[in-house]
């Protein structure tokens, strides 16, 4: 799958200085700021998008104005980005070590033919699924719902890997934010006034849209057969 190649660069939250060069915070500092912060990621897998003030003061029972605090703080700290200027613009630093966070290593135990059975590997190698799946713009994971994707082999229940990349190539299939706030995962098209959003499935017509958000671009399938 093409990948856009623009070079990137790094941002860094708050002035710069000899100390935060030496070292750079990964972990929150207290037990409310692990829940905000894991909380957001959640919320990111599951929708495509982040959640705005309000939701995460709904979650946690608590004041808009202690939530800007906390992600103020947050952001100070290195741990996220934000943009004031949109509602949902919550990004978490790719360095950023939650306390429920587990390794995403699977053992590589040998490897099988279409044909003939091929030897065994003898000392088992670790295959790291964010390795593979590999991004310079960062990636995560979402959980499929529907089967509007059916024919590009992309159904209920599996897992797709979705790179944080907000400039898709026509035929890319792409996870869009609609102006009604909801996130849908279907092929990028760019026409002449507008854009398409093409269903795998001849069921569900496309969706047409003048102004589509692009929050990221796939770039894997994982599929769990039971």
């Amino acid at each position: 799958m093409p990948v856009n190649r623009r070079k990137s660069r790094t941002v860094r939250a708050g002035r710069s200085s000899p100390s935060r060069a030496k070292s750079r915070t990964t972990r929150p500092a207290t037990p409310r700021q692990a829940e905000i912060l894991t909380f957001i990621r959640d919320y990111c897998h599951k929708n495509g998008y982040s959640p705005t003030y309000d939701e995460i003061a709904a979650e946690f029972d608590i004041s808009k104005v202690t939530v800007f605090e906390h992600l103020t703080i947050l952001e100070e700290r290195g741990l996220l980005t934000k943009d004031r200027h949109k509602a949902r613009s919550l990004q978490l630093a790719e360095h950023l070590e939650l306390p429920d966070d587990r390794p995403s290593c699977l053992k590589l135990v040998g490897r099988i033919a279409a044909g003939s059975p091929i030897e065994a590997i003898e000392e088992p190698e670790t295959i790291d699924l964010e390795q593979v799946f590999t991004s310079r713009h960062g990636t995560y994971v979402l959980e499929v719902k529907g089967d509007s994707m059916i024919d590009d082999h992309i159904a209920d229940g599996d897992l797709v890997v979705i790179e944080q990349r907000t400039t898709p190539i026509n035929g890319e299939t792409v996870v869009a934010l609609l102006e009604n706030g909801e996130a849908t995962l279907k092929r990028f098209y760019r026409e002449k006034s507008r854009i398409r959003l093409q269903p795998a499935n001849p069921k569900y017509e496309p969706i047409y849209a003048t102004d589509v958000h692009v929050q990221g671009v796939l770039i894997g399938v994982i599929r769990k057969t039971r």
